[in-house]
């Protein structure tokens, strides 16, 4: 029986004579089973978060899934964060998405990475049981209200003119929206290499989408092919541990989720072993067997995240390269060997994982394989995430041309929010690349575009000291609150730890430490004594000075958690450095303040090259800002077109007569 919101549609009859029903008839076969204000496609990392999103923004949702036993799927890495990544994860949660407090309930292990180095780089990293996370996901999505989760395999965009108006499965059904958003990861038009075999699939063994990738070509939008890996998975049992070094977790565990008040603790310990000569010799023997160097794969790669065959053939000066050997869950013995990322032959996996150190006796349970997929041109998006040449679609994660599941999750909030805001007629939110990693991310994506998979690392942030992970609910939590998705609880927690932090502040400003006080401490700590009383925010200034040293002299204040805490100490600590990013980051917003017209003629601009010219006519830059960070486009040309709009601006003063 169909549903309420249905066609009505004739009978079927059936073929008396032959003792069967007809054929059904080619309108039948086109049911419309729902309308929609958002439809996802994809229920991975991207999805999970744009359905989530637009749902709690009140729109009626629906979220597409080759299978519902794939949502959240992490075919790659059981893992969440790391260096840049962990940064998005703190995004995403101050702006009120999900992955952080998945992240918490389904973790393994917690490291913070590069502690030796400045705070604006550190990065958190869990170690995720796979199968709890899929739980987890499908479950926060099953109750989730305004959305409805359903396995189908997408094949269609249903389109009016440049605008779409639904999609059609596999199934003949039919169901509208007023927005879509495009979430496919790795699974569009999947092809599978292992050696010389190769077939059409997505990870894991799922089935590839197929179909719609034609469908968004008709549609106007330009597809290309990306290529990347994972390595294989082992039975616990044929790994000889004593022979591995071991990775513990941190221990107290710092939460990804600013609301996670509760205490967490490691489960499990990671392990860490080598390749070798004879390893490198199996590879560079069978290299002519890899459908990589064997011209079979079209794709193109994640720069860094290379394969084991890759970083043999690249570095052959190196000795050895590292492994890591990590759990994939607490109820199964099946671990991720992470940095053996390969496409050859599985003999001549089995054998060259043989020779490494404590894994002699390795089974493979999954052997690693390497995937080629479709993806957009992330030119053709604009910084909302919605296509400029097709009205209420937009892309999000690996199908615009990223690798990573936090990049993934980070574009799909994004995508979410702008395609519940069109229907609802808002406009777009846009995330500037000096407020956070996640406008950083997109502004890369939609200005410069990418020729291979897009990794984030702190590298590609100017203002990374501004743009740290402990201070991302300071960052955005007022924006999330703006949006919609910062609820009550969520708001209320952070106003507390932010006037906890002011308080602080004001306390260890106007709480002075005497010399005879601190001599003792200070002589332990090597620091020279001090001659006269000073604020202990003075104090807590040196460098060797930490602001547990600075509460063991003057108390502890109400409210000051180990958040607030790290908050504080690297505000203090890093002060200058910090006015001196934001002072940056004001003359950038003027710049950004400068809109172009969206019909604006580049090509009628007579002093801009001809390569300035079509890079700008290509990514139509909202603002100078933007076009400013156009690869091609020079500061002569940002000068001619600074003068071009002043011109015009002045000219349609003139027409208009307002002053």
């Amino acid at each position: 029986m169909l549903s309420a919101d249905a066609e009505s549609e004739p009978a079927v009859s059936c073929e008396t004579k032959t003792g069967g029903c007809g054929p059904l008839r080619k309108e039948m076969r086109k049911l419309k089973l729902g309308s929609y204000d958002v439809i996802v496609v994809g229920a991975g990392h991207a999805g999970i978060e744009a359905a989530v999103a637009a749902a709690r923004l009140g729109c009626k949702t629906a979220l597409f899934t080759m299978s519902l036993d794939g949502v959240g799927n992490l075919p790659c890495n059981p893992s969440i964060g790391g260096t840049a990544k962990g940064h998005l994860v703190r995004e995403i949660d101050a702006l009120g998405g999900a992955m952080g407090i998945a992240a918490d309930a389904t973790f393994l292990q917690s490291r913070m990475l590069n502690l030796g180095k400045g705070p604006a780089v550190h990065s958190l990293r869990v170690q995720t049981d796979r199968q709890r996370y899929h739980e987890y996901m499908k479950q926060l999505l099953e109750r989730t209200e305004n959305l409805e989760l359903k396995q189908g395999e997408v094949t269609d965009l249903l389109m009016d003119g440049e605008k779409v108006t639904g999609i059609r499965t596999r199934l003949h059904a039919e169901y509208d929206a007023k927005a879509v958003v495009i979430a496919t990861g790795t699974y569009l038009a999947g092809k599978i290499f292992v050696g010389d075999a190769n077939y059409a699939s997505g990870p894991d063994g799922q089935h590839a989408a197929e179909g719609l990738s034609d469908s968004l070509r008709k549609a106007g939008i330009s597809l290309r092919r990306f290529k990347t890996g994972t390595p294989a998975r082992a039975n616990r049992r044929s790994i000889d541990f004593t022979e591995l070094e071991v990775q513990a977790g941190d221990e107290p565990v710092v939460p990804y989720s600013f609301m996670t008040t509760e205490e967490l603790h490691n489960k499990c310990v990671c392990h860490i072993t080598y390749t070798n000569e004879n390893t490198h010799r199996i590879i560079l023997d069978n290299i002519h067997r890899s459908p990589l160097y064997g011209g079979m794969i079209e794709g193109i790669g994640p720069r860094y995240c290379p394969s084991i065959e890759d970083k043999v053939m690249r570095f052959r000066d190196k000795p050895r390269h590292q492994i890591f050997i990590e759990p994939c869950g607490e109820t199964t013995d099946e671990m991720y060997l992470q940095g053996m990322s390969s496409s050859l032959p599985e003999d001549v996996q089995n054998a060259f994982y043989h020779t490494i150190k404590g894994l002699e006796h390795l089974e493979i349970m999954r052997p690693a394989y390497a995937i080629e997929y479709d993806c957009c041109d992330s030119t053709e998006l604009a910084a909302s995430l919605a296509f400029k040449k097709v009205k209420g679609l937009y892309g999000a994660g690996q199908f615009n041309g990223t690798s990573g599941y936090e990049e993934a999750a980070a574009q799909g909030l994004v995508a979410g929010i702008n395609a519940a805001r069109e229907v609802q007629g808002k406009e777009p939110v846009i995330l500037e690349r000096q407020g956070s990693y996640i406008g950083t991310l997109i502004d890369d994506l939609v200005t410069k575009g990418v020729m291979d998979p897009y990794r984030m690392m702190t590298s590609r942030s100017e203002y990374r000291l501004y743009l740290r992970q402990d201070n991302a609910d300071e960052r955005l939590t007022k924006i999330g609150r703006e949006i919609g998705l910062v609820d009550d609880a969520r708001w209320a927690h952070f106003t507390e730890s932010q006037q906890a932090k002011q308080n602080e502040l004001k306390r260890l400003a106007k709480r002075v430490i005497k010399p005879a006080e601190a001599a003792a401490f200070l002589e332990t700590k090597g620091e020279p004594p001090l001659v006269s009383g000073v604020p202990a925010l003075d104090l807590l200034r040196r460098p060797s000075i930490t602001y547990r040293d600075i509460i063991s002299m003057v108390g502890p204040a109400e409210g000051v958690t180990t958040h607030v805490a790290a908050q504080l100490e690297t505000e203090v600590k890093y002060e200058g450095y910090i006015k001196r990013q934001q002072a940056k980051i004001r003359a950038l917003e003027r710049q950004e303040q400068v809109a172009i017209p969206d019909n604006f003629e580049f090509n009628a601009c007579s002093g801009l090259r001809m390569e300035a010219r079509e890079k700008l006519s290509k990514i139509r830059p909202a603002n100078l800002g933007q076009a400013s960070r156009i690869p091609g486009v020079t500061p002569a040309d940002m000068a001619v077109l600074s003068i071009e709009l002043t011109m015009k601006k002045n000219v349609l003063k003139k027409e208009t007569g307002n002053d």
